[in-house]
């Protein structure tokens, strides 16, 4: 049963905090995440990847949020202070950055339920009736009070967000079994033979890293993981799959704000991440940020206008501001501030902020990343063939171009010359 009722009560979301876990590495992102979490790629252009929870958050009503730091948190703090420092605290209202807590041994967390469970004190001084912990590293839009309403009307201690996915993809996520009134049976984390859903066998019920908890029940839960030696302190791992034994856990079917198709891109890996920038520039993409009834918010850095510099052109294509270009853009993803020079040719590529192109290059299919220069007339290709196991494209054929893949291309290009 999904409510549609705002019957419950017009303060549910500000009996609400929510946390967002911004502390993952990234490491199936390679060197894309060894300045920034996952959270704070860039992503569309001039936003991050974070900015879609927290605006998830503020058109949902819920104005008390939690950030939940630890790897390399230094750009994502520097991105929530700028540009989501609009609330009012005199209200109640904040956002909030949370660097890892240390209760004992180490600071790393040991999971995402350690990494709540060393919060709960900050949880408790602010007398949440519900917690909403959330993903920081996903892209998508969702009415979280739809949510919040199904888990009071139940009343549920634990309500799990989640979709359908292909069954194919399944064993990345945790997946769900549920009875026809929508209460939880079964959660398997990964597992690598995901049971489909009754009704359509293509397809597996997937949790999105969504939760809402009720306060008491969920500090309870982590007290009870946290002394137990063996558990890994995960939720989806541990938590969970504990939780059905005894408690009433429901599953939430995820539904676009306005009745479209739901869109929601887990981005952890080189070949996801570019595949939902490439997924922007469709005639009607799924996710659309041009909708003013559900706004994204950022920071947005003070730049001129992109220009297109003699020659220059720009095709089916997003081109944020500060970008000059002078060669060639198709089906590409331009951040801020990135340059093209005369004659280059871009195609079906993610640049990252302050990247730099030069003269004649050709690249395709490629993620770049910011600050990256790429010297006149070199040339990445996807679909091409490469010597250095390290510079090999994706299992689509992404390549994915720092500072140091630049450095090797170099030294061939030298070296084939020489010989």
């Amino acid at each position: 049963m999904q409510s549609s009722s705002r019957s419950i009560g017009p303060d549910l979301s500000q009996r609400t905090l929510a946390i967002v876990m911004a502390g993952g590495n990234g490491t199936r992102l390679g060197d894309l995440t060894r300045r920034h979490s996952k959270p704070a790629l860039p992503f569309a252009g001039q936003f991050r990847n974070i900015d879609f929870p927290l605006s998830n958050c503020i058109n949902s009503g819920i104005r008390r949020i939690g950030v939940a730091t630890q790897y390399k948190p230094h750009s994502l703090i520097e991105h929530v202070h700028l540009g989501w420092s609009f609330l009012c605290p005199e209200s109640g209202e904040f956002i909030e950055t949370w660097p890892a807590q240390r209760r004992s041994g180490t600071g790393s967390y040991a999971g995402t339920a350690d990494a709540i469970y060393r919060n709960l004190d900050l949880i408790e001084a602010h007398s949440p009736d519900y917690v909403l912990i959330l993903a920081g590293d996903h892209v998508y839009k969702m009415n979280y009070r739809d949510m919040l309403d199904e888990h009071a009307a139940s009343q549920a201690d634990v309500t799990i967000g989640c979709v359908e996915v292909p069954l194919a993809t399944a064993s990345a996520f945790g997946i769900m079994q549920t009875d026809p009134v929508g209460w939880v049976k079964r959660f398997d984390e990964k597992p690598a033979r995901p049971s489909p859903c009754p009704a359509n066998p293509e397809m597996a019920l997937a949790s999105m890293g969504i939760y809402v908890f009720n306060r008491e029940f969920l500090a309870r839960c982590l007290s009870r993981d946290a002394a137990d030696p063996a558990s890994r302190h995960d939720f989806g791992r541990d938590i969970l799959p504990a939780a059905l034994g005894h408690a009433r856990v429901r599953a939430h079917t995820f539904r676009d704000p306005h009745g479209g198709p739901a869109y929601w891109r887990d981005v952890g890996t080189l070949d996801s991440y570019w595949r939902a920038n490439m997924e922007l520039l469709g005639d009607s993409p799924k996710l659309d940020l041009r909708d003013s009834r559900w706004p994204i918010r950022t920071h947005q850095i003070e730049l001129p206008a992109p220009l297109l510099a003699g020659p220059g052109a720009a095709v089916r294509s997003i081109v944020s501001a500060g970008c000059r270009i002078a060669g060639t853009v198709q089906n590409s993803v331009l951040s801020p501030a990135c340059t093209i020079g005369v004659g280059a040719l871009v195609d079906s590529c993610v640049v990252l902020p302050n990247a730099r192109i030069g003269r004649d290059c050709r690249i395709a299919r490629a993620i770049i990343d910011g600050g990256c220069n790429i010297p006149d007339g070199l040339r990445f290709d996807g679909r091409a063939r490469f010597e250095a196991e390290e510079d090999s494209p994706s299992a689509e054929g992404v390549v994915l171009i720092t500072a140091s893949t630049v450095e090797r291309a170099v030294a061939r290009w030298a070296a084939a010359k020489v010989a």
